[in-house]
Parts: structure tokens; C-alpha cells; sequence
């Protein structure tokens, strides 16, 4: 598709975009938006119904987020970490530590996931380095994992379409992987989930007896699995499974909470809800510390690795220029303050998580839905939910889906877009391989209205419908 075939026509003409995009075309261009609600160049009004990817968790255009930044932008706009604190971060810090009810002693700001992630790899090695096991190398994490963009996160986690054209450049001595939990495609037919927990706790003592158990660093895992394969979380006693092997070797539990956490589920860390109620020795977090007014993330450390590091070195070797910016963290407390002083974690447990979750089912696999054949699985939680599509199934027989010249769930995703609803569709989550399986994505702020989540879930079951209708339903 030509680069100028989309959008931005308006203002730029026919000029090509000079931007290198993550689409083959440049995406529709936004020029305003409050709310849940964007505004394109061309006047056409969309409803955000998953935050641009689960970041934008109050909407945008909150007045005591705006009024944060200004006040901050005539205080101080930047200062290096390295020489000079900045009361926002410090401020911060003891915001997310406080609230985290003694689960963590430190914190480390970085500028996104993919980089909090990096740090948590960085600060696990320091901690064993520091702490005199030096020997200890190797990491365990899962297929069909994601834990960001860079080359390291990359190799960390098994996400095949992502890491596809930089396979030769992954490290495969210090990276190493166990099977995903998620129950739905992978427990047996004959296996309690009890019996499914078991079979992947010994899956992972494996591994690091494989390995040689004072080699290994840490097992890592997102708490409630992202985009790779769209809102899955593990059986109930997986979690404290896991960490009964880390806790067994000495090595260091850490979870991925960069989409899933910061109130994302419901409560402010998703292990709180979805994890056996477990906390980790680290866990990143991001997208909903800042909500989208800023590009932050952090590293979050429990009293263990703060006292190794603390008693030995004293200080974080991982860093770059923009940490603990100034602007960044004050937006990102404004953020918090208004997830708290609006009770919005209130509002995602008790309006968005049951609304969204009864009307999806309804929708989709009630006894009169024109997609209930096709439809695999709805789950979710909190203001997250993934609706999974699957059409290896009788009925499909009918469907001629390569007349959508696209993947179903992308041409869910760009239907809905026609229809002014931004979603995510997404493939490759069913099978280790990344061959199979198509899902989308909602993950809407946590202050819509009932009403807008009507709108949102008629958007998207509207959007899905017709694209079933163009492929012969």
C-alpha cells in the first residue's frame, strides 16, 4: 500500500511521510483528543477502546495531569540522574512503594517497557554479581512470551514473529524457555489443572537442574500473558509453584507487569489478583505508570535484591539520559494521584470488568450470535479482555477467509477502525510455533462509563459481524 494512501492528506498533501512506520502505510493521523475519544486530521472522531496498547489508562486530556506538566515544565524540565535527584521522582517513588504495601524497598525509572525490562535483566545479573555468585548466568522465561523490542528482551522472551528477522543475533546460551501457562490450548484432556500446574513446576525444575541450578538467575514471566497470545492468565497455584523452584536454587522470581500491571486488573499489581496474590524479587512496570503523558517505566526491587545491591556497590549500574526525568515523573504522580483520588481501580473492578465481560459473552457465544462457531474463548479481567477466534471448526468450512486478503482478526481491527473504534488484532498466540491462532484486543481507561462500554462492545461486535458477512457468512 503506497505510503500517502491513508491519511495525513489534509495537511500534507500527496507528500510521503518521512517517518520509518511499524505499518507498510501510514497510520491515520490524529490531531486532538480528550477522553477516550480521537480526533484525525480529517475531522473523523474514534473511540480509543484499548488506550493505543493498554497505556492510556485515564484517557487523555485530564486536567490535573495537564496542569501537572506546566506547573513542572517552569520548575525544572531536566536535570542528569547521575548528578542531580528531582523531586517528582523522589516523590514518585515513594508513591509506588507506599501504595505497593511493603512488597518492594527500591525503584529505578526508566523511559518505557522494553527498557524496565532491560533493567530487570541488568539489575538481577548485578545483584548476583555483587552478591558473590557471579557463576550465575542464565535466565528462564516462557514461549510465547513477550518482554519488549530490544535485542535482549527479545532473547528473553519467545514471541517467533518478533524475534523472526533478528534470530541469528539472539543470545540462545544465557536465554532459555519452558512452556507457556495457558490452560485453554495447552492442558491435557485428561489433566486437572492441578495436575497442569504440576506438570509445569517440574517442567521448570527441569530446567534448572538442565542447567545446573546455581547457574540460573531467575524465572521470568509476564503475570498475565499480553499481545503474544491476548490476555491469558495462568491457573490458580501456578504462580506460587514457580517460585517454590526459584525459592528451592536461590534464584530470583521476577514478573513482567509493563501491560498488565498498575491497576490494569483491578488492583495496582496484577500478581495481587492473578498471581497467587505472590510478589516477585523484581517486576517492571510501565504503560499505565504514565498513562501515555509521558514515556516512563520502572524497576521495582524487594527488600532482597535492594540490601544485595545496597550493601555491596550501593548504586544502580543501569542507566540512560532521560532517567527519572523530571517531566516524566511528574506526570506519571499525577497519573497515580488520579487513579486513587477518582477510585478508578474501584470502577475497573465493579463497572468495567463485569460489564465488558457479560456483554462480550453475550454477544459473542450467546445461543443467537452469528459469530459464537468461530469464537474460541473470551476472558479477561479488570479493563482488559481478549477475544479469541478460531476457525478450525466445521462450520468455517463455509467462510471463504482469503477474500479478506488479511488475517480476521486484522481485518477485524481495520473494519472497526472504519467504523471509529480503535482496537487490536493480533495472530500467531495458539500453537508454539506462532503458525496459529488470531485474537483481539480491548483494554479501555479505567474511567468509561457504562455507557461507553456499551458503545465500545457494539463497535467491535459490529465490526466482526460484517467481516464474517464479506467472507460468506
Amino acid at each position: 500500500m503506497p505510503a500517502t494512501a491513508t491519511n495525513g492528506d489534509v495537511k500534507f498533501g500527496s507528500r510521503p511521510t518521512g517517518i520509518l512506520h511499524r505499518t507498510p502505510w501510514r497510520p491515520p493521523v490524529a490531531s486532538s483528543a480528550e477522553g477516550i475519544y480521537v480526533t484525525l486530521e480529517n475531522g473523523k472522531r474514534l473511540i480509543d477502546a484499548v488506550g493505543g496498547a493498554a497505556v492510556a489508562c485515564i484517557g487523555n486530556g485530564h486536567p490535573a495531569v495537564k496542569k501537572a506538566i506546566k506547573e513542572q515544565v517552569d520548575k525544572v524540565s531536566y536535570v542528569y540522574n547521575m548528578q542531580l535527584s528531582n523531586e517528582p521522582a523522589e516523590e514518585l517513588a515513594h508513591h509506588l512503594l507506599e501504595a505497593s504495601k511493603g512488597a518492594f524497598e527500591l525503584v529505578g525509572f526508566v523511559s518505557g517497557g522494553s527498557e524496565a525490562m532491560e533493567g530487570v535483566i541488568k539489575t538481577a545479573r548485578q545483584y548476583f554479581y555483587e552478591t558473590g555468585q557471579p557463576q550465575r548466568k542464565n535466565f528462564i522465561a516462557r514461549q510465547l512470551s513477550f518482554h519488549g523490542n530490544t535485542v535482549a528482551t527479545l532473547s528473553l522472551a519467545y514471541h517467533p514473529t518478533r524475534r523472526a528477522p533478528y534470530a541469528a543475533i539472539l543470545d540462545t546460551e544465557n536465554f532459555h524457555h519452558v512452556s507457556p501457562a495457558y490452560a485453554a490450548r495447552f492442558k491435557g484432556a485428561d489433566e486437572t489443572e492441578e495436575q497442569y500446574v504440576e506438570r509445569l513446576r517440574k517442567e521448570l525444575e527441569d530446567k534448572f537442574i538442565e542447567l545446573g541450578p546455581n547457574t540460573v538467575i531467575g524465572f521470568v514471566a509476564e503475570t498475565v500473558v499480553g499481545a503474544t497470545t491476548g490476555v491469558v492468565a495462568a491457573p490458580r497455584g501456578y504462580f506460587k509453584a514457580m517460585k517454590s523452584v526459584c525459592d528451592k536454587y536461590g534464584a530470583l522470581f521476577i514478573l513482567d507487569e509493563v501491560m498488565s500491571g498498575m491497576g490494569r486488573m483491578g488492583t495496582l499489581h496484577a500478581w495481587e489478583s492473578y498471581g497467587d496474590g505472590i510478589s516477585p524479587d523484581l517486576q517492571a512496570i510501565a504503560k499505565g505508570l504514565g498513562g501515555g503523558y509521558a514515556s516512563i517505566g520502572a524497576v521495582l526491587m524487594s527488600k532482597r535484591v535492594a540490601s544485595g545491591v545496597r550493601d555491596a556497590s550501593g548504586f544502580w549500574k543501569h542507566g540512560h539520559t532521560y532517567q527519572a526525568n523530571p517531566l516524566a515523573c511528574a506526570a506519571s504522580l499525577a497519573v497515580q494521584k488520579v487513579i486513587a483520588d477518582e477510585n478508578l481501580l474501584e470502577n475497573v473492578r465493579t463497572l468495567i470488568a463485569p460489564t465488558m465481560g457479560a456483554l462480550l459473552r453475550e454477544r459473542l457465544q450467546g445461543a443467537n450470535a452469528p459469530a459464537r462457531p468461530f469464537v474460541f474463548d473470551v476472558r479477561g479481567g479488570g479493563a482488559w479482555w481478549g477475544i479469541e477466534f478460531d476457525f478450525d471448526v466445521p462450520e468455517a468450512q463455509r467462510l471463504d477467509l482469503a477474500k479478506l486478503g488479511q488475517p480476521f482478526t486484522m481485518a477485524v481491527q481495520a473494519r472497526a477502525l472504519e467504523n471509529g473504534l480503535i482496537i487490536m488484532g493480533f495472530t500467531g498466540g495458539a500453537s508454539l510455533d506462532g503458525t496459529k491462532g488470531q485474537h483481539c484486543m480491548l483494554s479501555p481507561a479505567y474511567n468509561v462509563t457504562k455507557e461507553q462500554i456499551v458503545e465500545i462492545v457494539d463497535g467491535f461486535v459490529r465490526s466482526v459481524e460484517e467481516v464474517l458477512k464479506e467472507a460468506g457468512l
